[in-house]
Parts: C-alpha cells; structure tokens; sequence
C-alpha cells in the first residue's frame, strides 16, 4: 500500500474507532451513601446502577433503571431470625448462602464489614471475612456491563477450614414487594409422545398448593406477593430453561442461571426455589453439592436483566406472548 493510501486507511480507522467509543457507555464506579450505610459502591452505566454495600454483606441491595425504583427488596433492622449463633438479619438485597439450609449454620450473621476491591473498571470484588463457625469463605464479584442492563453476579465459596465440607452455592434475591415471580416450564409435549417425567418439582412441609398466590398453568407457574397473607409458602424445581423472572408494576426482572445435567443439586434436585410470605419474595438458584477439600473453592454464576414496558396480561397466553419477546430482547 502506497503511503498516501495508508494514511487515508489510518484516518478512517481512527474515525470509526473514535465513533465507536462514543457510542459506548462506560461503567463509573464511586462509593456513596445508600439504605442507611455510609459505604456502598455504585456502579452505573448511564442505563443501570448496582448498589453493593461493604459494612455488610456481602449483598448488593439495589438494582434499577437510572431513576426508577429498585426492584430489590429493603428491609430494616427489625427483620431478624434468632439463633445459637447470633442473630441474623435478612436486610434485603441479594446475598450469598451455602446450602442445604440448616440453623445455625446457614443463618451465621453477615453484618459485619467485607473487602471491597474494584476490578477492571466495571466489577466490585466483595469478599466477606472467613464465617468463624463454618470456616466458609464467601466472595462476590458483581461485573456491570458498559451498555444496556446486564449485570453478572460470579459467586464464590472457599472452604478455609481443615477439613472438607460438603456445599452448594446459593444465590438468594429478595424483590420488592407488589410482583409476581415467573418461572418457566419444560415444553409442553402431549403423552402420546412423552411418558417419562420432564423435571422435579419439590415442595416443602408448609408448601400450600392450593394458595390462591399460586398459578400453575401449561407454560409457567407463577407466584404472586400478597400483604394480607402473611403464611409462608415455597417450591422448588430443576429449572432446565435456566431462567426465571419478577414483574412488578411492568418492569421485568430477569435472572439467568445454569442448570447442569446429570449434577447433584441440593434439596431433592433442585437449581431453582421461590418463597412468598405476604410482600416478601425470593428467587433463589443453587448450584450443584460438591465436596470442598481444605482450600477449595466452588463457584455459581447468575446472569441479571431489567427490561420496561412489559405488561402480563390476564391470560397465560398474554404473559406467554410478553416473556418471548422480553427474552428476545436480552438475546436468550
């Protein structure tokens, strides 16, 4: 190439990049006030913000458009389950667990400060001190994307005890009330095709199926919050679509999640669980039980998307209708 046509190939490229640069949002981390705690980090894309506290946790409390309402849930102080071990505060927000759920273990307080170590320009590291009773080590790392919504929460638990322990990762979300978690069946396929089962779904003890909270139709169950009824209720499943959602006064809460067959997942099988007690709500993944050695880690990825102006319906197929098209907007 003659030099005269190298320097006009150079200047385009210069040009396109310079275009794309300003078409791409970039992630701002900064550390600001938030629910009552004087250090959270807040990254932000121009679209989004995540708010991730550091005097507790690890937990990320917020997740929103620029300007509109956290679909996660907060809750105060007075929140609290009491055990041997101390008393554990739910406080709203998503946090990381070990499963299978057991007291005191599982409810060891996390109201302590973490680590916080910013990662790359667009992730917060947040690493809670080693649990003093189970040895358990627990890190988030909570990556935001430059543009659009997309939010990847990595999970990890290392085992800094000397002995090995047997755990599955889980990933807990508590929403904000007023909404209904969406979670999607396996493809309807009629009997004269299929015979065998297509999944587990699991209930517990005080799992009430004939809560009117509960819709279970042919392409989704859903499991509404209501104030005025305050008894628990739960399910869980194999979730081999390896998504669910929470739609609250139409803005759409999506949470991807792997499932892997063939794995050893917790309670009786299962990578997804939903809970309801009057305005409160979870969605909760699991990753599969392993066997950490002295030193090991595990980790459970959840993949996060907030979509506006998606409307329900009243009909199975209204809802069925709006779920495809939201899921053809993040590219699932």
């Amino acid at each position: 190439m003659q030099t005269s046509g190298m320097h006009v190939f150079l200047a385009a490229l210069a040009l396109f990049a310079t275009a794309s640069a300003a078409g791409a949002q970039q992630v701002k981390i900064d550390k600001i006030p938030y629910f009552n705690q004087p250090n959270c980090y807040r990254l932000a894309n121009g679209a989004v913000e995540v708010i991730a506290t550091s005097d507790i946790g690890p937990r990320i409390i917020c997740y929103r458009f620029v300007g509109g309402e956290n679909i996660l849930g907060e809750m105060g102080p007075d929140a609290v389950v009491k055990t041997e071990a101390g008393e554990w505060h739910p406080w709203g927000g998503h946090r990381l667990w070990h499963s299978p759920e057991t007291k005191p273990r599982t409810y060891l307080p996390d109201d302590s400060p973490v680590k916080v170590e910013v990662v790359g320009g667009d992730s917060v590291r947040l690493t809670q001190p080693v649990e003093p009773d189970s040895h358990i080590e627990k890190e988030m790392l909570v990556k935001l994307d430059g543009n659009g919504t997309h939010v990847t929460i990595t999970h990890k638990l290392t085992n800094r005890g000397l002995w090995p322990v047997e755990l599955a990762p889980w990933g807990l979300t508590i929403m904000n009330g007023g909404g209904m978690t969406i979670i999607p069946n396996e493809p309807y396929i009629s009997h004269d095709e299929k015979l065998l089962p297509a999944r587990q779904m699991v209930v517990w003890h005080y799992t009430d199926l004939s809560d009117t909270r509960w819709t279970f139709g042919k392409k989704y169950v859903t499991l509404r919050t209501d104030s005025k009824l305050t008894e628990p209720d739960k399910i869980g499943a194999a979730n081999k679509q390896g998504w669910a959602g929470y739609l609250r006064k139409n803005t759409l809460f999506i949470k991807k999640f792997p499932y892997i067959k063939g794995a050893n997942y917790p309670d009786l099988g299962c990578n997804l669980q939903t809970y309801t007690a009057g305005d409160f709500m979870e969605i909760e993944t699991l990753g599969p039980m392993v066997k950490l050695e002295p030193g090991g880690s595990t980790t459970h990825v959840e993949d996060w998307y907030l979509l506006k102006d998606v409307k329900a319906g009243k009909s199975e197929a209204d809802l069925d209708a709006a779920m495809s098209h939201a899921l053809e907007r993040i590219g699932k």
